[in-house]
């Protein structure tokens, strides 16, 4: 069973790229009594052995990312607001007006523009590039901004997380869902000795996770993942990549991975044996980990697992519930059979 209670801790953290130290601390206190060895290399990655009943077939690597999405400051104006660029791919349309915090001391602030009546013309329908916003926190002068903030300061969304009975919303589901999923396994008893890598800086270009790779020197990989669902209004039907409620998704090519064809049909085949929903992802669109895994050292044989999400790297993202439960039992399912040679 999902426990989200501990995964809204996870995503309700701050830690985008590059600065993901709450995030690994909160992971930690979650493993620290479950895991036989526990590492911080020096990019920031968080790997983790745990023992299991034997020693593997297969040397497995299961991999999630901790940094999300964000803004960070560049420069603050003499009267006082905050200028930033973004960390990772973010459309500029879902930040107007969002409500944000700014570094270590989470300094709220509202993310402005120019007031739509004084702007003309094209002006007020265009999308404002980064340049034309600003962070407002209340300063009244570069000096009185610069006592709360620094120069290189990460902006996180402030957003809430909300569940009901069948979706949950929140930011930072990517990939703070893999993360959970790595984390029930760790605490889990588990058949065969595992690696587990919480890599950083996935969202600006696989970083963490070359170097895990190259550290860890698996022979396979899965990668947990989340992924952008289309399944929304004047989106045509076979543009729609992936939908919420049909389960695991499955990339057999995204822009950066052709992915293991025998483990894209065993992932498949397991779904079916164990009674949880599959589907393919139906785009090669997009990256993930799996990009630098797979070509690390000698070559890993490599699969992505991931949650199907709307409104993917945006404030608010939503995911179905029973496909947070798919995800993991096909993850935990994969990873016995892969780790036992069981292909």
């Amino acid at each position: 069973m999902i426990d989200y209670a501990l995964l809204q801790r996870l995503c309700t953290a701050n830690g985008i790229s590059g600065d993901e130290d709450s995030v690994r601390e909160l992971i930690i206190r979650e493993i620290r009594d479950f895991a036989d060895d526990i590492t911080v290399d020096n990019l920031g990655n968080l790997l983790v052995k745990k023992k299991g009943r034997h020693a593997p077939v297969n040397k497995l690597m299961l991999s999630a990312h901790m940094d999300e999405v964000g803004l960070m400051v560049v420069d603050v104006t003499s009267d006082g607001y905050l200028k930033f660029d973004e960390v990772g791919g973010i459309d500029r349309r879902v930040v107007l007006g969002q409500r944000v915090v700014v570094g270590k001391n989470r300094i709220p602030g509202v993310i402005g523009i120019k007031p739509v009546h004084l702007t003309r013309g094209e002006e007020s329908t265009a999308i404002p590039e980064y340049t034309e916003m600003y962070i407002d926190i209340g300063a009244d002068s570069r000096e009185d901004a610069l006592n709360f903030v620094r120069f290189g300061d990460s902006v996180c969304f402030d957003s809430a997380f909300r569940e009901n009975d069948y979706t949950i919303c929140g930011k930072a589901i990517d990939d703070r869902f893999g993360c959970l999923v790595l984390i029930d396994l760790i605490k889990s008893d588990l058949a065969y000795d595992t690696d587990f890598a919480f890599v950083v800086q996935e969202e600006v270009g696989l970083r963490g996770a070359k170097t895990a790779a190259y550290t860890l020197q698996p022979d396979f990989a899965l990668v947990v993942e989340t992924t952008t669902a289309a399944d929304i209004p004047e989106i045509d039907t076979n543009r729609q990549v992936c939908h919420l409620g049909e389960g695991a998704v499955i990339s057999v090519m995204d822009r950066s991975t052709i992915y293991d064809k025998e483990l894209v049909h065993v992932a498949m085949e397991t779904a079916s044996e164990i009674g949880v929903k599959a589907q393919y992802k139906r785009a090669v669109a997009g990256g993930n980990d799996a990009g630098i895994i797979h070509k690390s050292n000698g070559g890993v044989r490599t699969l992505a697992i991931s949650l199907a999400c709307r409104y993917l790297h945006a404030p608010s993202c939503v995911a179905d519930k029973e496909d947070c439960e798919s995800v993991l039992r096909l993850v935990q399912a994969m990873a016995e059979r892969v780790a036992g040679g069981k292909l």
